[in-house]
């Protein structure tokens, strides 16, 4: 049986052999993610014309003719129940 410092000795190697591995792969993982991301990011876009930077008036999303009919769809669900 050995001492308790050798096991501690070969666990504490371990466990720095074990984070060193772990280091060395993410920081692959890194390098590579990098990579490619350089490799496939997107291509920059032409200036746009002054007109397509104006803003546009937004109409409202939902039609005054549309609202009145789902508000008397509503009152007539409450009228019946």
């Amino acid at each position: 049986m050995e001492a308790i410092s050798e096991q501690l000795t070969d666990a504490l190697g371990i466990m720095i052999l074990g984070m060193c591995l772990v280091f060395v792969f993410l920081s692959v993982l890194i390098l590579a993610m990098k990579l490619v991301a350089k490799k496939y990011a997107p291509k920059p876009q032409e200036k746009t014309s002054s007109a397509a930077l104006q803003p546009i008036a937004s109409k409202p999303a939902v039609s005054p003719l549309m609202a009145a009919v789902i508000a008397s769809a509503i009152h007539q669900h409450r009228q019946k129940a």
